[in-house]
């Protein structure tokens, strides 16, 4: 009989039809955070009797690369991950999320955004600042505005959104009843100028298209789940139950993540290390000296 980890039990919703997925983006190599994600979604599909799918994030322009890719698939081997049926690539689905924008553009949901970064630094500086857990509210220079035909973003206008959808929950399995604050993030981008769909617009619909069930993920997203929820409000999508797990930390107690230069799986592989054992380890709660599981 597999060992699995230990996890919250399930109020609500049926054990049988548990399915979760991975969804790493490739634009760097996994580290430890990233398998303990995965071996969270995993091995509850697996001591459920679910499924347990491999979603590739792969829209991030030229930082998704091809290698990274790779890099995954032996890692998740390496740890003695199988996932089922065929790898879902993002970058094959760019006309659907276009479908869901144009949706949503149908509704007045969204406005054209034509701002650089430089441009909001320099209104923040001479209006009200509104902040949220991403950092200062975007100040509404676009809204309403005509931007002809150059360069823009879409953004979501979050008075309106919330005033169609009205209130809404969502349940943790962990924390438990939620009520979705998405106004705490303003008027977030939905489609990018230099990439396809922004990851909330990508993952709500990816997470409906692939029947997912169960959204295991760490609980530094924990606050984007009323994000998803509006959308799925917004687009007619079903609710899924969520699970935020706790994250890995370093010795300065910062998560680990690939732009801190968090050691990579790959360099354990090459190493020589088993995978199985470092997995064992992670179910077990037996970490490497300087990392340490987060309780909060």
């Amino acid at each position: 009989m597999p060992q699995y980890m230990v996890f919250p039990q399930i109020k609500h919703g049926n054990l049988a039809q548990v399915v979760t997925r991975f969804a790493p983006s490739p634009n760097g190599l996994l580290h430890l955070g990233h398998a303990y994600a995965a071996i969270c979604a995993h091995d509850f599909a697996k001591a459920h009797g679910g499924r347990f799918l491999l979603r590739i994030e792969d829209i991030d322009g030229t930082r998704s690369r091809a290698e990274h890719i790779a890099a995954i698939f032996q890692d998740l081997a390496w740890l003695g991950l199988a996932w089922d049926g065929e790898v879902i690539l993002q970058s094959r689905r760019i006309d659907r999320y276009h479908s869901a924008l144009t949706r949503l553009k149908a509704m007045n949901l969204l406005y054209p955004c034509i701002c650089t970064r430089g441009d909001i630094a320099k209104a923040l500086k001479i209006k009200p600042v509104i902040h949220g857990p991403d950092g200062p509210h975007y100040p509404g220079t676009c809204r309403g505005q005509q931007t002809g035909d150059r360069a823009h973003s879409w953004r979501l206008d979050m008075r309106a959104a919330l005033e169609q959808a009205g209130p809404l929950y969502w349940r943790d399995l962990a924390a438990g009843k939620q009520i979705a604050d998405p106004a705490q993030f303003g008027d977030i981008v939905l489609w990018r100028k230099d990439a396809p769909a922004s990851y909330h617009l990508a993952a709500t619909f990816d997470d409906d298209a692939d029947g997912i069930t169960l959204v295991v993920r760490g609980r530094d997203l924990f606050a984007y789940t009323g994000i998803h929820r509006l959308l799925q409000a917004l687009l007619g999508l079903p609710e899924p139950q969520y699970w935020h797990h706790d994250l890995l930390l370093d010795e300065t107690g910062e998560k680990l993540a690939k732009s801190r230069a968090s050691p990579s799986l790959a360099t354990l592989r090459q190493a020589g290390d088993d995978g199985a054992q470092w997995a064992a380890s992670l179910r077990a709660g037996q970490l490497p000296l300087g990392i340490s599981l987060s309780t909060a």
